[in-house]
């Protein structure tokens, strides 16, 4: 028989029984929702929380690690090289934090093709000193133009000015939680104790706030020539240089190169998080998990249906195959009525999807950690929706392959002979 004609015989027991189609219909259009709206909400956050850690985290971070000499005296003495040496107690010595030469290397760093740009910065130990109270804290000199521009530094000042750290003296943003300690408002001064025991006075300029409560209650920001200031070091002195790669994926071999090349310890950014970035793989493999197993269940459902739509028309069927229309006709018929209900339900699924992503993306949203967010993060990606399309129908024709195989077997004589 003609396509056309089976199409048509399709199309009249989909609509003869338009209650039960509507029910695997809709089966399918929640199960697609669901799957579209899931997965861009579960990857939406994925990339808030993946850009909240990439932020602020270099791709590359060059320091020094203060740890004691390996090539001890007794080591290099020619009169024990056939000895076993075992030496206790070893300290540091003349290790330092400073990255020698920092100037020339940051040169170099900056002339490599591969790195968008970096930024200098100074770690400092310090007391905050409130009334008779020495409070611990960490003061980080920073360059920051680069920071703003490498790590949105901005974003993350929810009160104050970030430029008057460059351009006022002696002035520091501090960290929510530690401005509370202090009862410090924009404006006033607080008291700054390095270790050698010396006071400096430092202007509030702003806010800081990263989200983590326990890191906002100890660091602040300054300028690098004022934290060199309290530290009394020279103007050449870094203990970090932070770098920013243009290809993210390259950053452990850089890593090794530069730590190799400068004489400096280096950390790629999936060494310094590998729990975070473990964290979210697992997350993307549950959403993904959940959204296929929803497809999968609305494929039992229409499956079911379809076998009691086929016990129902039986009679029909053996009319039709009595009339001249094969075994393969009626496979045709059935597999359009599968089809049919998977790519009805399926393109309104993805409508359905968009729509309730577009309802989650109004909804408020704030966060400590993330103060520039103000509503719940969806991703819109196009893939999400191909998938949701090709899984409804493909589960939709398994789901009515094996129901249709079973209605072209079936024997009109002993059908009508029943009858």
């Amino acid at each position: 028989m003609s396509v056309k004609l089976n199409i048509s015989i399709a199309r009249a027991l989909l609509l003869a029984r338009w209650k039960q189609t509507m029910v695997a219909a809709v089966g399918v259009t929640f199960s697609i929702t669901m799957f579209i709206a899931l997965l861009g909400f579960m990857t939406g956050l994925n990339i808030l929380l993946d850009s909240l850690l990439m932020n602020r985290t270099p791709h590359v971070r060059l320091y020094r690690e203060v740890r004691a000499n390996p090539n001890q005296p007794v080591n290099l003495s020619s009169q024990y090289n056939r000895h076993y040496n075992f030496i206790s107690s070893v300290k540091s010595g003349n290790s330092r934090e400073q990255i020698y030469n920092s100037a020339t290397i940051m040169q170099n760093i900056r002339r490599d093709d591969r790195v968008l740009g970096l930024a200098p910065k100074i770690t400092s130990q310090v007391f905050f000193n409130e009334g008779n109270i020495d409070i611990t804290g960490v003061v980080y000199g920073i360059d920051v133009e680069a920071e703003i521009r490498l790590f949105y530094f901005n974003d993350y000042v929810i009160t104050g000015n970030t430029s008057d750290l460059k351009n006022v003296a002696n002035t520091i943003i501090l960290g929510k939680g530690l401005a509370e300690k202090l009862l410090a408002d924009i404006g006033d001064i607080v008291q700054v104790t390095n270790a050698q025991g010396e006071r400096f006075r430092l202007k509030v300029a702003g806010y800081y706030q990263s989200g983590v409560q326990s890191l906002d209650k100890t660091q602040s920001f300054a300028s690098i020539q004022t934290v060199q200031k309290i530290l009394g070091k020279p103007n050449n002195y870094i203990t970090d240089i932070l770098v920013k790669l243009k290809d993210v994926n390259q950053a452990a071999a850089i890593a090794g190169e530069y730590a190799n090349n400068y004489e400096t310890d280096a950390e790629d950014f999936k060494t310094a998080n590998a729990q975070f970035e473990t964290g979210s793989s697992a997350r993307s493999v549950i959403s993904y998990a959940v959204g296929i197993t929803l497809l999968i269940v609305a494929g039992f459902g229409i499956y079911n249906i379809l076998n009691m739509m086929i016990y129902d028309k039986m009679d029909s069927i053996a009319i039709l195959k009595a009339t001249g229309f094969s075994g393969k006709d009626v496979k045709l018929i059935f597999m359009v009525i599968a089809l049919g209900i998977g790519l009805f339900g399926g393109a309104l699924g993805l409508l359905f999807g968009f729509l309730v992503s577009l309802l989650l993306d109004q909804v408020p949203f704030h966060s400590s950690a993330a103060p520039a967010v103000n509503t719940y993060p969806i991703n819109y990606n196009p893939v999400f929706y191909f998938i949701g399309a090709v899984f409804s129908l493909v589960t939709t024709y398994f789901a009515g392959f094996f129901p249709a195989r079973k209605a072209s077997k079936v024997d009109p004589v002993i059908i009508i002979r029943g009858k």
